[in-house]
């Protein structure tokens, strides 16, 4: 299996290969600049493409609940304009070269990102560069989008179907940082001074703390060095600063169990039955997403075909896993008729105690490895999803795998296994969130 050093512990201005080209990947580099800061890229030989991002190892679960949101909210700000480039100037470079470019802000990070032509590759370092370092945060610019971001939460809370995802967190998390909304809360939102954001910006967004991947058609040592003039003043501001450790373990998060009910007139139930996973380091991890795919990764999975095929009873049930640094959540979400949740919530039940008790078949193994490992090459071969591939191995685990190291553990996953890893996931207590028409006195 192919290996490489922890990010942090490798000397400023020197170059190292990460993985040869020939495993199921391109030929994949790192160097860390003066400062810490790094910048990792995947050469893919045949593309006419490159996807440039930088992410910030910071993300919703760094902030206190008075705070709630505050990375999000400087997500937005840092589109809004810098020293030399205008908000206008920065969304028509990037429109001009047909970019495709946008942000994310998740749970332990936040990701700026363009994929442009090989060609516009140094546009796209430049600009997205001078937003992350160069920043003004215009004091008119934090009202406009403070009005945006309170648009955006107003949003969220029209669709049920996403919403039960921040329901269910907060219920199981309870008010820890992981439990909480990734876009804070009208309350939150509304009271987040300028000066609180700068003082993040200035605290989150150092050398040390900043990620640059790109992936494509690109020179590793050309794209170091436009990173590097990008960032010069920066990276002498903080040249003896080393790069962050990759985010793994922590303290124990509380989970809670029990149910928690949002009553709104929707027109249909909309529920999330699930409990604690496992971390994403977790050896076990694969085991558990094979697991998944068996329950309810698609249209031949045990849930759908019970609840869907054989009784008619939702449109929409799925199964799934979601992986954080120190603890996990194993989701079953589903959507059906306000009148029918009792019986959708009986079977999901029914077959998550099948699986706890029995685990999965020999047929339903090869199944679900076979989804996974085609959805996970055919997923992977993008630019962007090269780039992002990157990322989360420099932010979350202490080494970066090939695509075929991860199809090899996998195709390593037995029957016992599974079986093991659903005996103890299935059997921890469950928590229920529902959103739909019904009294709060209602019991499920």
């Amino acid at each position: 299996m192919s290996s490489a050093p922890i990010a942090a512990e490798q000397d400023p201005d020197t170059t190292v290969t990460l993985l040869e080209p020939g495993d199921g990947s391109g030929l994949v580099r790192r160097t860390v600049l003066p400062g810490g800061l790094r910048v990792v890229t995947e050469a893919m030989p045949g593309v006419r493409s490159a996807a440039f991002g930088i992410s910030a190892t910071t993300g919703s679960r760094d902030e206190d609940g008075e705070h709630a949101g505050s990375a999000h909210f400087l997500e937005h700000l840092l589109f809004k304009g810098t020293q030399k480039r205008s908000a206008l100037d920065i969304s028509a470079l990037l429109d001009g070269v047909g970019a495709d470019h946008n942000a994310y802000t998740t749970k332990e990070h936040t990701t700026y990102y363009a994929k442009v032509l090989d060609r516009d590759l140094p546009l796209a370092i430049d600009v997205v560069s001078d937003m992350l370092a160069n920043s003004e945060l215009d004091p008119g610019e934090v009202e406009t989008e403070r009005g945006v971001i309170l648009e955006e939460i107003a949003m969220y809370e029209d669709e049920p179907s996403d919403l039960v995802d921040d329901v269910f967190a907060a219920h199981v998390f309870g008010d820890t940082p992981l439990g909480r909304p990734i876009l804070g809360t009208n309350e939150t939102i509304a009271s987040l001074s300028r000066d609180r954001i700068l003082e993040q910006y200035a605290d989150a967004y150092v050398p040390g703390e900043l990620i640059v991947a790109a992936a494509g058609s690109l020179d590793h040592d050309t794209v170091v060095g436009q990173v590097r003039a990008a960032f010069h003043a920066r990276l002498a501001a903080a040249a003896d600063a080393r790069p962050a450790r990759p985010r793994i373990g922590g303290e124990p998060v509380p989970v809670n169990s029990g149910t928690r009910l949002l009553s709104r007139d929707t027109e249909q139930a909309h529920l999330i039955l699930g409990c604690e996973g496992l971390a994403r380091t977790d050896e076990r991890w694969y085991a558990l997403r094979v697991l998944s795919s068996a329950l309810g990764g698609g249209m031949s999975s045990r849930l759908f075909q019970e609840v869907r095929e054989k009784r008619g009873l939702a449109y929409a049930v799925h199964a799934y896993h979601s992986s954080y640094a120190d603890t996990g959540l194993f989701q079953v979400y589903a959507g059906c008729l306000p009148d029918k949740i009792d019986e959708v919530l009986a079977v999901c039940r029914e077959e998550l105690g099948k699986a706890a008790s029995g685990g999965i078949t020999e047929e339903e193994l090869v199944r679900a490895k076979g989804q996974i490992k085609g959805s996970w090459v055919m997923g992977s071969e993008g630019t962007s999803a090269r780039m992002g591939r990157l990322t989360v191995h420099e932010l979350g685990y202490p080494r970066h795998f090939s695509l075929d190291d991860d199809l090899a553990l996998f195709d390593a996953v037995t029957p016992d296994d599974v079986a093991k890893v659903a005996a103890e996931i299935l059997n921890r207590p469950q928590g229920l969130a529902v959103i739909g028409p019904y009294d709060e006195d209602r019991v499920f």
